[in-house]
């Protein structure tokens, strides 16, 4: 079973900026995980992230039972 969009939304926010470390994100933006990454990750959601302190975007791939794959 898949997590739902809402639960993957707070897990996104509830992860660290990469450049400042702070948690207050200006906007989150939600997609699911494509096929080739799905297959090879096991990302079912992917999560882009603007820092509203430091500006930093960031990249995470979050999978079915709510872990965080990847950060780029």
């Amino acid at each position: 079973m898949s997590i739902s969009r809402e639960r993957a939304e707070r897990i996104a926010r509830a992860h660290a900026c990469r450049g400042c470390l702070e948690y207050s994100y200006r906007k989150v933006a939600l997609k699911a995980g494509t096929d080739a990454v799905r297959e090879a990750l096991g990302v079912v959601w992917t999560a882009t992230l603007w820092c509203g302190v430091c500006g930093v975007e960031q990249e995470l791939g979050i999978d079915a039972d709510g872990d965080v794959v990847y950060v780029g």
